[in-house]
């Protein structure tokens, strides 16, 4: 049976790799973005079949609800998520001097866009024989290195740190395995110049997205090797 895929904020960077990737090992995708003209043009230019655009907005509880709707009836469950959409790496201020609109901003599609896209996704997962979750996190919000840096950005990533555990507890019992994945330093457009290839870092997103079902749940990883949380 073919695995169906979601991956969020994938019209370009790491999602539309990630997209790329997975398609490619033959599981019908769902490349979705906020700008389904924008889904639309990244899924032509990778141009493989089992690609299908969406539109989705992480923060819009419609739109996630939209999409959901649409998943049930067209597949009657997910086997993958990648709660991959994020930004707002607000490099420019300190935690001290921080506008608090920007942290609430960052807080919103970080943090609160993966809880609400998994809220409203759990129960398609759970009729899926092997399902996954992957939440894309960073390193720069590791508590056990934590330091200064984006403040923004870097709460709300170790929000997102946090609820993946959350997750991990409480969705053990159904067979669903919920990691977290640092994609590292990648050369996406708000990162340029110097970040690595935009494969190598989400290749280990992919990884975690097609664990066996014997493999680790409630870890932290980059390039398949275990992080501190």
């Amino acid at each position: 049976m073919t695995k169906i895929a979601l991956v969020t904020g994938a019209n370009r960077g790491i999602g539309k790799e990630v997209c790329r990737q997975l398609a490619g090992r033959g599981l019908t995708v769902l490349l979705s973005g906020r700008d389904l003209d924008k889904a639309q043009a990244a899924a032509v230019d990778i141009g493989l079949a089992n690609i299908t655009p969406a539109q989705l907005d992480v923060t819009d509880e419609d739109s996630i609800a939209r999409l959901r709707d649409e998943v049930e009836r067209r597949y009657g469950r997910l086997d993958l998520l990648v709660n991959n959409a994020g930004g707002h790496y607000d490099y420019w201020q300190t935690a001290l001097d921080a506008d608090i609109d920007t942290v609430r901003a960052a807080a919103e599609t970080n943090l609160y866009g993966p809880w609400r896209v998994t809220q409203a996704f759990v129960p398609l997962l759970k009729r899926s024989d092997h399902p996954r979750i992957v939440n894309v996190g960073s390193g720069a919000a590791a508590v056990s290195s934590l330091g200064a840096g984006p403040p923004a950005y870097i709460a709300s990533k170790a929000g997102l740190h946090a609820l993946t555990l959350m997750l991990t507890a409480e969705l053990k019992e159904d067979g669903l395995l919920v990691n977290a994945v640092c994609p590292g330093w990648v050369a996406t457009d708000p990162n340029n110049p110097g970040g690595r290839p935009i494969p190598e870092g989400a290749a280990g997103i992919v990884w975690a997205a097609l664990l066996d079902d014997d493999g680790p749940t409630g870890g932290f990883f980059r390039d398949e090797q275990p992080l501190e949380w």
